[in-house]
């Protein structure tokens, strides 16, 4: 009779995440990179009958019989985004959340995030670890990524709107990728926030900083612009005001004019999940309506399902970086980069930090059992 086997995993909080590395917004971006050229060459799986769903997700109703069921409120569920990404990484993983804007109340961030790691043979896990830090960069580093292989030749200016936690790791990982910086253009609707935002990145990127008044002359000069903003004010940025041959990298949600969408050329993080999004969207009661608030790319996908753009119109950046699709075709295109986050960015990272946590000694083992009851 074979011997039972012994199961045991690494757990990481969050103090081991930062030990390990976890805000190495340039650590991260090369990651990032990598997992790009995977998804490109189609070594990955996500969820879902097409392998491209971003997850699987629990919301609320506005009333309930029940007295003890959560009801809907801002950003109120639950969600598990499952992914295994091959080459070096040869993981699975899944990265589990809840997320209520009323934690803030409690003393506790908007969403509560996990991940765990697991053997893409045997399923056995292999880590579970605090996943805020790591879900925060990795989002951050995207647009890294987008610039190295997408701006402009000389590109120069930056322009950041939004100065919260997410546009820290996009301004880090966008200016570690272009050589040619020189200045950024900061827009908050909170000044004290700019402030604060450039003291901090100055004291790592020698630059030319300016504090813009206006969310126009933020972005008008600028030759990369990232929208990372969050909250009740929408951000809504009018064509006419960006710069030929400009990279806009959109990050959550920011309002365009249809003819925007139509007249720039479009690159996604993964355009077959965004697209899988607008599959689902459409078994729902309200339709493609159903994702008017929670999809940032709901105007595109609308636009698509309606006729008004074409599929070989929209790109992956996966594509781009593996090398099947070019970059940009001169450098006068506008490009209009659009990230909607994947689990197989928290996959990619969070086995670099497993990797690292284990080298340093990390972390507390955990026994999941001796051997199987049921073996």
């Amino acid at each position: 009779m074979m011997e039972r086997k012994k199961t045991t995993f690494l757990f990481l909080n969050e103090s081991d995440m930062i030990k390990a590395g976890v805000l190495d917004t340039v650590g991260c971006t090369r990651v990032m990179d990598e997992m790009f050229a995977l998804i490109g060459r189609g070594d990955y799986i996500m969820s879902g009958h097409n392998k491209n769903s971003h997850g699987a997700l629990i919301t609320f109703p506005e009333k309930s019989p029940f007295p003890n069921m959560p009801l809907a409120g801002p950003d109120r569920r639950y969600m598990a985004m499952p992914a295994y990404l091959g080459g070096r990484f040869h993981m699975t993983g899944v990265k589990w959340y809840g997320s209520n804007t009323k934690n803030h109340e409690k003393g506790l961030p908007r969403s509560v995030l996990m991940v765990c790691l697991n053997d893409a043979d045997t399923g056995e896990p292999v880590a579970l670890m605090s996943a805020n830090l790591l879900s925060s960069i990795r989002t951050g580093s995207v647009p890294g990524v987008a610039a190295k292989y997408l701006a402009r030749e000389g590109a120069e200016s930056v322009g950041i709107v939004g100065c919260g936690v997410i546009s820290r790791s996009c301004v880090r990982a966008i200016l570690n990728n272009m050589p040619g910086a020189k200045r950024v253009c900061l827009y908050d609707i909170y000044r004290d926030a700019a402030e604060k935002f450039r003291d901090e990145i100055k004291a790592e990127f020698d630059l030319e900083y300016i504090i813009k008044d206006d969310l126009k002359q933020c972005v008008v000069d600028a030759d990369v612009i990232s929208i990372a903003a969050s909250g009740a004010v929408k951000v809504r940025v009018e064509e006419e005001w960006l710069k030929p041959g400009c990279l806009f990298t959109v990050t959550g949600h920011a309002e365009m004019d249809q003819e925007f969408f139509q007249n720039n050329a479009i690159v996604f993080d993964h355009w077959p999940m965004h697209k899988c999004w607008l599959e689902e969207s459409l078994l729902h009661e309200d339709g493609i309506e159903s994702i008017r608030e929670t999809i940032s790319t709901y105007p595109v996908l609308k636009m698509f399902h309606e006729g008004h753009i074409r599929e070989e119109e929209l790109h992956s950046l996966g594509d781009i970086v593996s090398g099947k699709v070019p970059a940009r075709k001169n450098n006068d295109e506008r490009i209009l980069f659009i990230s909607g986050g994947m689990p197989l960015e928290d996959v990619a990272w969070g086995f670099a930090c497993y990797e690292e946590a284990v080298k340093q000694g990390l972390g507390q083992e955990l026994c999941l059992w001796d051997g199987a009851y049921w073996a």
